[in-house]
């Protein structure tokens, strides 16, 4: 267990108001009263309650040569006017002692009051130690850990709902729940075979099959949240396809809020493919927009066009723009064929002109290519024109679709436990193929010593999301990831 003293800028190192120097370890409270004095010029922060909040400056007493002047010479040495925080072990983020430095929030400041600290005995933070130690002195678990930095670095009203419940521990409870049921079967049977006078198996595999079943239901769900959980945290791998002069890159460049794509009215002006990061209302999308879908000769605009397939072939969401200002043809056609299982919204775009596409159009197409199921599940008409789509109407119309194509207003339900970490997701999938082992085992008729095998591997499985089964080198990576002061 580490016992020394760390200290580290807390907050981002830019010119700022506030900036904080977050200190913790034994010596946190007398290396701060090291270096401050409250306005009367004492030293108090050893004598001081815990959490308290103390009003004064930091002074430069190294370079106070003469201790006998002192009184007269300190206030010469003040780098900064400050407010301390002191927060004692064991109740404090790290469980140990921690003093936080309120300073203004100057770059060169901070790192000269962060010098003074690291002179007066503590030593420079590694990323993430203040966090690790959180994690090491048992205040909090891995899982709630690594959702520390999840709820940093959260991109979207979803994502970071999501990481929250993690940190309140929601995930920390069902694992620990699945694990304390593992271990009393585990305990049963070990009991069992050495007293099997006072400990009867008999009837037990049919038992424990039922129990068997709950938990693997308990996980499923943990797991069929996963797809979700990838798109939540990285957001929507969404491709923009349609015929050339279709409307395409006039869709990107109002997603994105400037002029990002070239347009014109020349078809195949766009031959390459263009990616933009969006943030529509709290949903994040990575969007491409590929060179228009047609038949061609021209050697460059056919790559555009076999990367255009290639990237929707991938993605998340196909955002399939129609002229419907011109008649469906072959080019249509194909670009159907690329969104069959696809997520699709079809915008009727171009609708201010005078129409020779209708939705009933679009609607035989998909009629023609697939089951009405198929195209009624994945697919969405919206009928616009990129001139007003991205008014009020449109985008609350937009965002509405991607919201229940995706999400079906789960994400908005604060008790949901979404899986966004690849981590989790593997020890999960791990932890239900140990358990499904145990169902083989009692189908084949095996010893109940047998079960016990495969329950201790699934109950180890699900132990290293929480901590309780990991190795150290997994903790200095995870770690290793968090931001410095954190």
């Amino acid at each position: 267990m580490e016992t020394d003293t760390i200290a580290a800028i807390a907050t981002a190192l830019s010119d700022s108001g506030i900036g904080i120097i977050r200190i913790s370890g034994n010596d946190a409270v007398n290396i701060a009263d090291s270096v401050f004095v409250n306005k009367n010029g004492n030293k108090i922060l050893k004598s001081v309650k815990s959490h308290t909040i103390h009003y004064g400056f930091i002074v430069d007493f190294e370079n106070i040569k003469d201790e006998e002047c002192f009184e007269d010479k300190w206030k010469d040495y003040i780098i900064d006017e400050v407010m301390i925080s002191v927060m004692k072990a064991p109740n404090s983020y790290t469980r140990e002692n921690v003093v936080e430095i309120n300073c203004h929030g100057g770059v060169l400041l901070l790192q000269k009051i962060l010098e003074i600290i690291l002179n007066s005995g503590a030593r420079m933070a590694e990323p993430g130690e203040f966090t690790k130690r959180a994690f090491l002195n048992g205040r909090i678990d891995l899982s709630r850990a690594e959702a520390v930095m999840e709820v940093i670095h959260s991109q979207n009203e979803f994502a970071l709902a999501s990481s929250v419940n993690q940190l309140k521990g929601k995930l920390s409870d069902k694992i620990k729940k699945i694990r304390a049921d593992i271990i009393y079967e585990i305990a049963f049977i070990e009991a069992a075979l050495d007293d099997p006078e006072h400990m009867s198996l008999e009837g037990y595999p049919e038992k424990l099959n039922i129990k068997l079943d709950i938990m693997l239901e308990e996980i499923k769900k943990l797991l069929d949240t996963s797809d979700d959980g990838r798109i939540i945290k990285e957001g929507i791998s969404t491709v923009i396809l349609g015929k050339p002069n279709a409307g395409k890159s006039s869709l990107l460049n109002i997603l994105v809020g400037e002029e990002k794509a070239i347009v014109t009215d020349i078809a195949g002006t766009t031959r390459d493919i263009l990616e933009e990061h969006v943030r529509l209302h709290g949903i994040n999308l990575n969007i491409i927009d590929t060179a228009g879908i047609r038949n061609t000769e021209d050697t460059v605009e056919k790559i555009g066009v076999e990367k255009a397939i290639k990237y929707a072939s991938d993605a998340d969401l196909i955002i399939y723009v129609v002229d419907a200002s011109v008649g469906i043809d072959d080019n249509d056609r194909n670009i159907i064929s690329l969104i069959k299982d696809k997520n699709v919204i079809i915008l009727l775009n171009k609708s201010d002109i005078d129409n020779v596409v209708s939705r009933e159009d679009v609607e035989i197409l998909l009629e023609n290519n697939f089951s009405e199921q198929e195209y009624k599940k994945n697919i969405s008409i919206i009928r616009t024109s990129t001139k007003d789509i991205f008014t009020n109407e449109g985008i609350d119309e937009f965002e509405k679709v991607i919201q229940n194509m995706f999400f079906k207003g789960r994400i908005k339900n604060n008790n949901e436990i979404i899986i966004t970490n690849m981590r989790h997701k593997e020890a999960l999938k791990n932890a239900y193929e140990s358990l499904n082992m145990v169902k083989k085992s009692i189908d084949d008729g095996m010893q109940e010593d047998f079960y016990s095998i495969d329950l201790m591997s699934a109950y180890s499985e699900l132990g290293r999301i929480i901590g309780e089964e990991v190795d150290e080198d997994v903790v200095e990576e995870i770690f290793s990831k968090f931001c410095m002061g954190k």
